[in-house]
This record gives C-alpha cells, sequence and structure tokens, in this order.
C-alpha cells in the first residue's frame, strides 16, 4: 500500500483516506493522529527527531513537514540534521503548501508527513 493521501484541510481538520485527524502521521502504509505529548513537541524549537523516526522506521523516504497554516510549528535543526544523515528529502512549509507537496509524492507510495493542523 502506498502513503494515504490527505482529501480535505481545514482550521483543526485533516482529513485523509484513513481517518480525520487534527495533526496527523502519514506514512507509507498508514496515518494516525500526531498526539505532541508524546515526545514533548511544542511550537518551539519544533518538530523533534522522534516525531520524525516512527515515519523513517515506516518506509518514508522523503518527509514533508506541514508547520502551520501560519508557519508557527517549528523544525529542530537536529531533526533536519538526522534526516539529512539518513539521505532523506525533507520539506518544511506552511501547512496548506504542505499538504499540496505531500499529495503530489504520495503516490509513489514513499512519502511521510507530519501535518499540523492549526496555526
Amino acid at each position: 500500500m502506498g502513503s494515504p493521501r490527505i482529501t480535505g484541510l481545514s482550521w483543526g481538520r485533516l482529513e485523509t483516506e484513513l481517518g480525520i485527524f487534527k495533526d496527523a502521521k502519514l506514512y507509507p502504509g498508514g496515518a494516525r493522529e500526531w498526539d505532541w505529548n508524546e515526545t514533548g513537541t511544542r511550537h518551539e524549537p519544533g518538530v523533534q527527531p522522534a516525531d520524525v523516526e516512527e515515519l523513517l522506521e515506516r518506509g518514508a523516504e522523503v518527509v514533508v513537514l506541514g508547520c502551520g497554516f501560519h508557519g508557527r510549528l517549528g523544525v529542530c535543526e537536529e531533526t533536519l540534521r538526522l534526516l539529512r544523515e539518513r539521505g532523506v528529502e525533507v520539506h518544511a512549509e506552511r501547512t496548506g503548501e504542505a499538504v499540496l507537496r505531500y499529495n503530489e509524492l504520495a503516490p509513489a507510495g514513499k512519502a511521510g508527513a507530519l501535518i499540523h493542523s492549526t496555526c
């Protein structure tokens, strides 16, 4: 199974082929709620290496980070370093642009994403 497509987006709501989420982790073959409390993620410093680890474990070769509609979710430098060291292409963009990019990449089946659906 490929990476699930995102079918709808509005403030606080992300619709995918596999369910509806507030914030989501998407990866080849699945999707689930992205619970920031699992890794202690906050807007600053942002997406943690532990947040993307699950995507890599599930086969993502390209990762899209949706940093919020207004771009308020940061990305830790350690996260970017981890992805670069593993040879993973990464795109960190405001959520609207991130959803478009992810949906372009999803048909190839090796895309992963963390999508924040508010700020």
